[in-house]
């Protein structure tokens, strides 16, 4: 897969918006900004990864993609709010 510079420009402001409203929706997950915005970024690669082959499909552009990648988001910081609680 090659990647230009501008692509991988946007899967990083899209993951970081959507990390930042993860972290919005889901307050109290004690990962901080820099963690969600993270988070936001794996959310962003997780969405483009699973949610397509679910059948699950926003339409396109940069607002949808946004709104997909918090999606993503938000179910990797339950997932792992899951894991944390489990093992305290």
């Amino acid at each position: 897969m090659n990647m230009s510079a501008e692509s991988i420009l946007v899967i990083l402001v899209v993951g970081i918006a959507a990390g930042w409203l993860a972290g919005q929706v889901l307050r109290g997950t004690g990962f901080g900004l820099v963690g969600d915005l993270l988070v936001g970024i794996a959310g962003a690669l997780f969405a483009g990864l699973l949610f397509p082959r679910l059948g699950l499909n926003l339409g396109g552009g940069l607002l949808s993609q946004i709104l997909f990648a918090a999606l993503g988001a938000i179910i990797l910081l339950l997932i792992v709010g899951l894991v944390r609680g489990r093992r305290a």
